[in-house]
């Protein structure tokens, strides 16, 4: 049974954690060895308290403690590199808050059996997002078109954070000198993934937002993407 690490990001989500923990493990260890990595970015609000505590508890949940508010990415590049040293198969993105349903990590799991990077995507037949106001889905879909048309990939969903890497894959695009935070570092990492001649496969989810604590997506973020989308095709 191959080894499954999902990599959660936390910053301020005493709220979800513990709850996102307890149903994400049972749906991990349905179809493969289940392993929770949380990267605490040194919440305030005792995120990384709970985890610890979650970690003493359950089996297959580690912490890694960040000193600092690093951003996104940065969280991620230490969980994948963490991940990776520790023998992980398989390598998960999914947000803390209940964004991404637990429920669909069997899914994302088993469509790697025929694909190097599975995407859980909100544009393709049958996925969707809930709860979102016109102006912010608006945002998200003409983000994505616009990195699809700059860079010239059928990927419809490239913002999106919800993804399963074979651990070859992550080693194939040098994922520790991706530059880029929050919806440029996701686009970036496909991307990267698909200039590097990897199959990246699309299967539907529903997105929905989430009901507990604060978004930390904020403009800059937004506004970085959009200038470093034609970065990315040169660089490339």
């Amino acid at each position: 049974m191959a080894s499954a690490w999902l990599v959660l990001p936390t910053y301020n989500e005493r709220e979800n954690i513990e709850k996102i923990v307890r149903a994400a493990l049972p749906e991990l260890a349905s179809v493969a060895e289940p392993h929770i990595l949380v990267v605490d970015d040194g919440s305030p609000d005792g995120t990384g308290e709970i985890a610890d505590r979650l970690a003493e508890e359950l089996e297959g949940v580690e912490v890694l403690h960040r000193t600092a508010k690093e951003g996104l990415g940065r969280a991620y590049l230490a969980g994948f590199e963490r991940a990776l040293a520790s023998g992980a198969d398989l390598v998960v993105e999914m947000d803390a808050d209940f964004s991404h349903d637990p429920a669909d990590l069997p899914r994302l799991i088993r469509a790697a059996d025929d694909a190097d990077l599975v995407l859980g995507s909100r544009y393709v037949d049958g996925g969707g997002v809930t709860d979102w106001g016109l102006l912010r889905l608006g945002l998200s879909r003409g983000g994505s078109w616009y990195a699809r048309r700059i860079l010239r990939v059928p990927v419809r969903d490239l913002t999106g954070g919800f993804k399963c890497f074979r651990r070859e894959t992550l080693e194939g695009i040098h994922y520790a000198d991706t530059h880029a935070d929050g919806y440029g570092f996701q686009i970036e990492l496909t991307y990267r993934a698909i200039k590097q001649g990897f199959r990246v496969k699309e299967i539907p989810i529903v997105f929905r937002d989430r009901q507990a604590g604060t978004s930390k997506m904020h403009a800059r973020i937004a506004l970085e993407a959009v200038w470093k989308v034609p970065a990315l095709r040169w660089r490339h």
